[in-house]
């Protein structure tokens, strides 16, 4: 190298570690600066405002705000949240093992668990709550009473209950214990020798949770292929989700990476066991409701043509969240990493540093997405979830389920069903019949319920601008003969949607009696996208073409 290049590389090289050295000086004078004007403008507030500023009120709020602005799953958990998250991680906490719900300012036990105080004490779904030791907790919200249910184990809580409008009060003594959710909560044989195993979050259990079940599955049931449902999972703990993964996939494979702005922390995270089962057929239901976790699942056994993908299109979380301790024993929750599946894709559907000018974000249009393949060189996308081998849209609900839940009607008829009938068939015998269904319609009239027709509605709103355009009159016998189409009617719309209400009502019946468990597998047996995985994993040779078959 000339004298000449030598000097000229070296003046290039100073020059670009002062500017490195400028930004970096200039960044920090900036968070100095911006910080200090934060501290002096809350001091003067503090001072001056008129009224008294609660501080941890109004710099909470500024926190939440200031993170917003990131994503939304940036955030920061103070020492009195940390029992919440520590749930959602763990699914652990200390009670009674009961859900509640509210309904008209009034707090009603809505599942209790099984084998868990609440159950083991006597509480039954549909009891109404009256006081929480000796306290009122009418019109207390559903996490106000969460709260107070909640305590640590082995202390006791008195519970004033009502069971029906005409019961007399009573209390009820429960010993709080230390309530554990499982992730797993069900597991059995669907179809012909197919194992079904249901995984609703990932907390720090679910890998051996899992592999319990499937264990249990081969052994016992002699299952020859398995379906694994994460729809409606959002998420958890990654390290839990690559756990499953390893399940199936030979030691030593590339099953996701993550990096980020700590090039330190990017890690490559491959298989550290040997597998259980590497021939196995799996299917993998998923919806718009499966996300983080679920999508490292379903986007590593994609790309490694080890299962096919079946549902609908995640819902395209490809960011990860480390979680730094902070001063007065708060948490920062922060994304730190994207992460990658084994064909080198990011399922993130959301840009959050790209925000119109309203603040909001939207989705990543497909027409930007980028092709990648799996091994065996099918193609897939990334920028907007795991999209699925074969596709199945989610079931829309007709607009009189949504009221009808809303309203308390199925709750409350499932209540009092079960007042009235000691037993019922097993999960797999019992269906609502006519007579019963008869019974719920009545039922529903006499509440006087009504609902909102979106068909009325929108034909309001059509009228409206036909008359302000002028063209109402010339439209006008036919927007009387649609309306008398359109009239309420309640009889029929229950009669229309009797198939969608009996599966609603006969769940929510069943629930009563066999608890999650037996809701879950009553609710399997018209799953229309259940019935489709196990047409396609029964197909073996149709099954292992969209393994193989590479797309072009």
């Amino acid at each position: 190298m000339s004298n000449f290049l030598k000097v000229a590389f070296t003046g290039m090289l100073l020059f670009a570690i002062n500017e490195a050295s400028f930004c970096e000086e200039k960044h920090d004078f900036q968070n100095t600066k911006n910080l200090d004007i934060f501290f002096n403008l809350y001091k003067q507030l503090d001072q001056y405002y008129v009224d008294s500023i609660k501080p941890e009120k109004t710099i909470r709020e500024g926190i939440d705000a200031m993170l917003e602005s990131l994503d939304p799953y940036t955030n920061y958990i103070s020492e009195d949240e940390l029992d919440d998250f520590k749930f959602l991680t763990t699914g652990e906490y200390g009670g009674i093992g009961s859900m509640v719900s509210s309904h008209k300012g009034n707090i009603y036990i809505s599942e209790p668990y099984e084998n868990m105080p609440a159950a083991k004490a006597g509480l039954k779904a549909g009891d109404l709550v009256l006081e929480i030791d000796g306290k009122s907790v009418k019109s207390k919200s559903i996490s106000e009473a969460s709260e107070m249910l909640k305590g640590q184990p082995n202390t006791t809580l008195k519970i004033k209950i009502q069971r029906g409008e005409k019961a007399k009060p009573q209390i009820i003594t429960i010993i709080r214990q230390k309530i554990v959710i499982s992730s797993v909560p069900y597991s059995g044989v669907i179809g012909d020798s197919i194992g079904y195993i249901l995984i609703t979050s990932f907390t720090d259990k679910t890998g051996e949770e899992f592999k319990t079940a499937f264990l249990d599955l081969k052994k016992t049931k002699n299952i020859k292929s398995l379906i694994i449902d994460l729809r409606g999972n959002g998420g958890g703990i990654m390290e839990e989700a690559i756990k499953v993964i390893n399940y199936f996939v030979p030691k030593g494979m590339e099953v996701v990476s993550t990096r980020g702005k700590v090039k330190q922390w990017d890690r490559v995270y491959k298989t550290t066991s040997e597998p259980l089962d590497t021939q196995i057929p799996i299917a993998v239901m998923v919806n718009r409701g499966s996300a983080s976790a679920s999508e490292i699942v379903s986007g590593a056994l994609q790309d490694l043509d080890r299962a096919v993908i079946i549902g609908d299109r995640t819902y395209g979380k490809g960011l990860v969240q480390t979680t730094r301790p902070i001063s007065f024993n708060g948490s920062l929750k922060v994304t730190t990493a994207k992460y990658y599946t084994p064909s080198g894709r990011c399922v993130q559907a959301i840009d959050y540093t790209r925000r119109n000018p309203d603040g909001s974000v939207g989705t990543i249009p497909d027409s930007l997405t980028h092709i990648f393949y799996t091994k065996n060189h099918r193609l897939v996308r990334d920028g907007g979830g795991v999209t699925p081998d074969i596709k199945i849209a989610d079931d829309k609900f007709p607009n009189i389920i949504f009221y009808l839940m809303n309203d308390f009607l199925v709750f409350d008829f499932a209540t009092q069903y079960a007042s009235k009938h000691a037993t019922i068939p097993s999960v797999s015998e019992f269906a609502i019949s006519d007579t019963v269904y008869s019974e719920f319609k009545e039922f529903v009239k006499s509440r006087n319920f009504t609902y909102d027709r979106q068909s009325e509605k929108a034909l309001k709103d059509l009228e409206d601008v036909t008359k302000f355009e002028g063209y109402f009159e010339g439209a006008e016998p036919e927007f009387k003969a649609l309306k008398a189409k359109l009239t309420h009617d309640l009889d029929k719309s229950l009669t229309i949607f009797s198939t969608d209400i009996r599966q609603l009502l006969g769940s929510e019946i069943v629930r009563r009696y066999y608890y999650q468990k037996g809701q879950i597998a009553f609710s399997l047996q018209n799953d229309k996208e259940i019935k489709k995985a196990i047409e396609t994993i029964s197909d073996s040779k149709s099954f292992a073409n969209l393994l193989t078959t590479p797309v072009k």
